[in-house]
């Protein structure tokens, strides 16, 4: 996903210096953290409330949030300077970041000293994936938030002097030592719905990033790779059964009545950010793509976008265990299925973006807390909680009849579990301080 995402770090710390009302993190996009993009609001990340046919389209862009993209500003922002036709060489790339056309406070120009440049200015991956491809965006977009992307999973590991630091800037951590993956035992969850009433949660959405471990990522991966791991996600696909048996429908020759009514679902995903363009992510545009979604539409793989996959599952309502659950079902019916993705030691699962590793995971709602959105501590009332509050159309984009979008922060340094019980928690939270805010 997502999404997303809209947001740039330095942004988003001074209106937290300012006590403002941002949130987060793109996250985690990067579509992401730094931000999601404000022009995918095709993208989906919560249901539909319009389109009441639909046990849950989805609503919130969820290509943004869940992007390791900038924020898009059409106005007194740059424009990326290198077109198709002559890209920047790395020494071209470097001096425009140590002279930016533009104020520049991305994680990538904090991070990137000439002593780390010159370190890594000539290794390649076995993806044959350099340090350009995973700079370029950050470089040709000074006003990057993050700036940074991994040219393939193996540059988490021959770049690390560089992505390691960026990671800890932005996921907050001192030290990267992210556990195994723990989904914990569905069948003895201690939650289940949120909001039984119905009075207060719109709807519930859980989301996680793949990579499969085979390719590179958009940077470096060719045309004839792309397909490869297409057909093979596509068969892996064909082989979930039960709620999760669904259709998939590739955009290359999509039918014109297929795309409308996948716009109409807000479904659809885009080719408009010009971070992750310039990142090289939508080479061979729309080759390789596509999207998956079951019978019910409660739940949706997109292929291709900006990570490898992207998982999501969600429905009306706060029912977080049936959401949960059936993410969970997903995950390792495709792992049994043939699929083999990335990780790596103290990072977990592995993202384009590296805003959006470690679970991956972002458990959201959309819910209706007017009172408490009003009262002056809203934002730290959310941080000490460990969530995450911003308007149901994005980062930084203002509420609609009170509803906002309510996430966990965290996705490096805990178990998926864990993540979800940390959102279950500070979203019994918000209802308790709404209601007695309420007189209820």
């Amino acid at each position: 996903m997502y999404a997303k995402y809209s947001k740039m770090v330095d942004r988003q710390r001074q209106q937290e210096e300012k006590g403002g009302p941002t949130i987060e993190e793109v996250s985690e996009e990067n579509k992401v953290s730094e931000g999601k993009k404000e022009t995918e609001n095709t993208a989906t990340d919560q249901v539909d409330t319009s389109a009441p046919s639909d046990s849950a389209a989805a609503t919130e862009k969820a290509q943004e949030e869940e992007k390791g993209t900038d924020a898009k500003d059409e106005t007194g922002r740059e424009e990326p300077v290198a077109d198709a036709e002559k890209k920047l060489n790395l020494d071209e790339l470097w001096q425009r970041l140590c002279n930016p056309p533009t104020e520049c406070h991305s994680l990538l120009k904090n991070n990137l000293t000439q002593e780390i440049f010159d370190e890594l200015k000539d290794k390649e991956t076995r993806f044959k994936g350099r340090l350009e491809d995973c700079i370029r965006s950050g470089c040709e977009n000074t006003d990057s938030g993050v700036g940074v992307y991994a040219s393939d999973p193996e540059a988490y590991t021959t770049f690390a002097p560089l992505l390691d630091a960026v990671i800890k800037d932005y996921h907050k951590v001192d030290a990267l030592n992210h556990p195994n993956p723990d989904f914990g035992d569905t069948d003895k969850l201690q939650f289940g719905d949120l909001d039984p009433s119905g009075d207060m949660i719109v709807s519930t959405r859980v989301r996680v990033g793949r990579s499969h471990d085979s390719y590179g990522f958009p940077p470096v991966i060719s045309k004839e790779d792309r397909v490869d791991m297409e057909k093979k996600t596509v068969a892996a696909l064909a082989k979930l059964d039960g709620e999760l048996k669904g259709s998939y429908h590739p955009l290359t020759g999509m039918s014109k009545e297929t795309q409308t009514q996948l716009t109409e679902d807000h479904f659809l995903f885009n080719n408009s950010d010009r971070f992750l363009e310039a990142a090289g992510g939508y080479k061979d545009w729309p080759t390789g793509r596509g999207i998956y979604f079951n019978d019910n539409k409660t739940f949706l793989v997109w292929v291709n976008e900006e990570d490898h996959l992207r998982f999501i599952s969600m429905q009306k309502g706060g029912n977080l265990k049936e959401v949960y659950v059936r993410l969970v079902k997903a995950i390792r019916a495709l792992e049994t299925s043939g699929l083999s993705f990335a990780k790596r030691d103290g990072l977990g699962y592995l993202t384009f973006c590296p805003s959006n590793l470690g679970t991956t995971l972002r458990a959201s709602v959309h819910i209706k807390i007017p009172k408490l959105a009003a009262t002056p501590d809203f934002k730290a009332f959310c941080d000490k909680l460990n969530i995450q509050a911003r308007g149901i159309h994005g980062e930084h984009t203002e509420s609609v009849g009170g509803v906002y979008d309510i996430s966990n922060k965290r996705r490096l340094g805990l178990t998926e579990i864990q993540a979800i019980e940390e959102m279950r928690k500070g979203v019994e939270a918000v209802i308790a301080e709404e209601k007695k805010l309420a007189g209820k």
